[in-house]
């Protein structure tokens, strides 16, 4: 698994450009990896609703819930879905918009600083042993293209947005991640 500095994709990705980015203030300054989880619906699994929200073509009338977000002009840089499989939307060197209002370490505006990493899931449920292989490889492979990237510069959505997110949730086992980051 490769990160192409020059052009920011990786190549065991699905490359799905998103228009939701712009530049980071410093594109020398990649120090954090934030996790988060999404499913669309919420709850449901599979499909390529996700991959709409963040392209801007998720149609509101497919259901209830879509039509409270459609509008939102969002993204990230990575998905793991159930299976593994990896969709990237944003070059790593370029800012996604994934955290929000946010605070790290004193630090605010995370967007600025960070790789925003989604793992397609809930706070209900399990993620699986997949996503949890592939994060941890493309983690490795994140430490190795940016050299403020390390193990200990990783938190949850929930962590620099306490009270407004809870992503990636109480299922998400950090103990077992961080494991699969010593191997």
């Amino acid at each position: 698994m490769i990160i192409d500095k020059q052009s920011g994709w990786l190549d065991a990705a699905e490359i799905l450009p998103s228009p939701n980015y712009d530049d980071r203030p410093d594109e020398s300054d990649i120090s954090g990896i934030i996790i988060h989880n999404i499913s669309l619906p919420p709850g449901q699994f599979g499909g390529g609703w996700i991959a709409d929200l963040f392209l801007n073509q998720l149609d509101p009338n497919a259901h209830p819930y879509f039509a409270e977000i459609a509008h939102l002009k969002v993204s990230s840089h990575l998905l793991i879905r159930r299976d593994g499989l990896m969709q990237q939307f944003v070059p790593f060197q370029k800012r996604a918009w994934h955290a929000g209002v946010s605070c790290w370490e004193g630090r605010e505006r995370c967007n600025d600083f960070t790789i925003g990493i989604e793992m397609e899931g809930d706070d209900e449920t399990a993620f699986t042993e997949d996503q949890y292989q592939q994060l941890a490889n493309v983690s490795k492979a994140l430490f190795a293209a940016y050299p403020l990237l390390s193990k200990e510069r990783i938190t949850g959505h929930e962590h620099i947005a306490p009270g407004r997110k809870t992503d990636p949730g109480p299922y998400f086992d950090w103990v077992y991640f961080k494991q699969l980051l010593q191997a």
